[in-house]
């Protein structure tokens, strides 16, 4: 079954990329998957030169380091496979203004920027141009991408329909466990990259003291009792829902362990810890050889090219472009 999935090198990789996303990437990773580093949708943001390439080799070693092996599966950048551009092109010419116009990501993005880049309202074409180029069957996505993918198989439609049998139309897969890790200290608030909650965002590099220093301080209640229930406990249930990500027990389960929020957060601590300590050792051995960084990145893009050159040699063909 062919999947890809897609990471922003904005910011810094936090705890609910890696265990709303990355994590699974890793325990499902198969020879028919591709996994991309999104540069090109990273120049929407007011990253500079040099951040946009030291963020771009920092997320591609964070993915090795997690455990996605580049001989089982596709890891490449995306600004190396020149198909996605080219793709999105034919692609805009087949969506529609009113369907970017709708896209609620576009306008709260645009609230938080000064200048309206059209490229911010235009990606969730080059994001469709990513999902297609590879004939994805499944596309593991968070509830907030969920209108991009249906855009997405919107597009391949019509253009199946109007052009012929060309795309494979996508179905979304959400995770169900730690699907969203909330903030530590909002948690009706996703664990976010573009959102400064210092206290709030566990990173993947932090140290165990930072760890322990963010769990102590996250917000539960004051009635001292431990249920996992999302509506009226929701600090409580996202710290069940990361020791659960974290050791493979169910949260409702881990409740019932504890009578103590202190007991909780410090399990919560400790797991983290561990699970974080083998990738920043990994991450730190690549990062101090880019050159090995380099080489399995190419293994990635030259797989990707392939597979994308004949998508886009059969869109392009459809179209009725010279090949």
């Amino acid at each position: 079954m062919r999947v890809l999935s897609g990471i922003q090198p904005t910011g810094t990789v936090h705890l609910g990329n890696y265990l709303g996303a990355i994590k699974s990437w890793v325990e499902t990773q198969h020879d028919d998957a591709f996994y991309c580093v999104v540069d090109l949708h990273a120049l929407t943001t007011d990253i500079s030169p040099s951040d946009l390439t030291k963020k771009t080799m920092e997320c591609a070693a964070t993915l090795f380091a997690a455990g996605l092996d580049p001989h089982r599966s596709t890891v490449f950048v995306q600004s190396q496979v020149p198909f996605h551009t080219q793709l999105s092109w034919i692609l805009e010419c087949v969506a529609s203004f009113g369907e970017l116009r709708r896209m609620t990501q576009f306008k709260e993005k645009a609230d938080r920027q000064e200048l309206h880049r059209v490229g911010l309202f235009t990606y969730p074409i080059l994001m469709a141009s990513d999902i297609l180029l590879y004939n994805s069957e499944h596309v593991p996505v968070g509830a907030d991408q969920q209108q991009h993918l249906e855009l997405a198989r919107e597009i391949a439609i019509r253009f199946n329909s109007r052009f012929g049998d060309t795309f494979t139309v996508p179905e979304g897969v959400i995770p169900t466990v730690a699907a969203r890790v909330m903030d530590l200290q909002n948690p009706l608030r996703k664990m976010s990259k573009s959102v400064a909650s210092p206290l709030g965002t566990i990173t993947i590099f932090d140290s165990p003291e930072e760890v322990t220093k963010k769990i102590k301080k996250a917000v539960t209640d004051t009635d001292a009792v431990v249920d996992f229930d999302w509506e009226t406990k929701p600090g409580l249930s996202n710290l069940l829902e990361i020791l659960s990500a974290c050791t493979g027990a169910a949260p409702a389960d881990l409740a019932k362990k504890y009578t103590r929020y202190g007991d909780l957060k410090n399990d919560v601590s400790e797991a983290i810890i561990e699970e974080l300590r083998p990738i920043q050792t990994k991450f730190n051995i690549l990062m101090n050889d880019t050159e090995e960084l380099r080489r399995l990145l190419s293994l990635g893009s030259s797989r990707a090219n392939e597979v994308a050159s004949k998508t886009y040699e059969r869109a392009s063909a459809a179209v009725g472009l010279l090949r």
